[in-house]
């Protein structure tokens, strides 16, 4: 008799216990089908006559904001030598990444091609098409109104011929006027020179052509004219095109602006 009411109760158990696993599945399925998807990290990538402090401020603001940063530390030697440094870095980081670059760091992230890189951010940067170097966008017949000339300019003798520097009682003036004196001065003292030939040197294929990308203009900039940024800007982010009133070093005097741009790109890129 005994075996005959457990013979009974086992088709029973055995439906419970189908019930509760498609109970579970029910509850559990769709919540990791709805996980949102990794943040991208950033790579930052700084320009001529600054170094990778030059992105604190930015910095400091996206990890607040709860974004993985990484800042690149450009050689300066040339779009192609310094895509080179910046691949190297990607090739450490797993998950995509959105690519911002300032100044002739936008040249820089133009000639750097990966398909981690999910979207290319360009902060009063050079966004070149093929072909085209960097002193052709500094044209003060198409473009007029840098600053960036001797004596402001000057050249000193390095391991790659002759490099560039801003002389320092014109760096304030030109290249971060709305910043302190105070900053003007640390900035000045971490300004790297770039190399000559960097100016020079025909770019690649862009990026931009197969990446969307996102451009930040600074309307008072005295090194590259906003004219020539917003000739750029409409061929590499014609959607995606803002402007602030700020000098050439907007990472420095509007890190918030800047970081608003780079998180409007990361949360497209989704």
């Amino acid at each position: 008799m005994f075996r005959t009411s457990e013979t009974a109760a086992r088709p029973r158990l055995r439906l419970l216990a189908l019930l509760a696993a498609s109970f579970v599945t029910a509850v559990v399925v769709p919540a990791s089908a709805t996980a949102a998807p990794p943040n991208p990290t950033v790579v930052l990538v700084h320009g001529a006559f600054a170094d990778a402090t030059s992105w604190e401020a930015v910095t400091a603001e996206l990890r607040g904001r709860g974004y993985q940063v990484v800042v690149v530390d450009n050689p300066l030697r040339g779009p192609r030598n310094d895509a080179a440094a910046v691949q190297r870095t990607l090739d450490t980081i797993d998950g995509p990444v959105v690519l911002a670059g300032h100044s002739y760091g936008g040249a820089v992230i133009t000639n750097t091609h990966d398909p981690k890189v999910k979207a290319n951010v360009y902060i009063a940067a050079f966004a070149l098409a093929e072909g085209e170097f960097v002193q052709l966008l500094l044209d003060p017949i198409r473009f007029p109104g840098s600053r960036l000339l001797p004596p402001a300019l000057q050249l000193q003798p390095s391991a790659s011929g002759l490099d560039g520097y801003i002389a320092e009682p014109y760096f304030h003036t030109i290249f971060a006027q709305d910043v302190s004196a105070a900053t003007a001065a640390t900035m000045f003292d971490h300004q790297h020179s770039a190399a000559l030939t960097a100016n020079l040197e025909p770019s690649g294929a862009p990026s931009w052509a197969t990446t969307p990308s996102w451009y930040l203009i600074s309307r008072e900039d005295n090194v590259i004219p906003a004219s020539a940024q917003r000739f750029m800007a409409s061929r590499a982010a014609p959607a995606h095109t803002t402007e602030i009133t700020a000098s050439h070093a907007s990472p420095v005097s509007a890190p918030t602006a800047v970081t608003d741009t780079i998180v409007a790109a990361i949360n497209a890129s989704r």
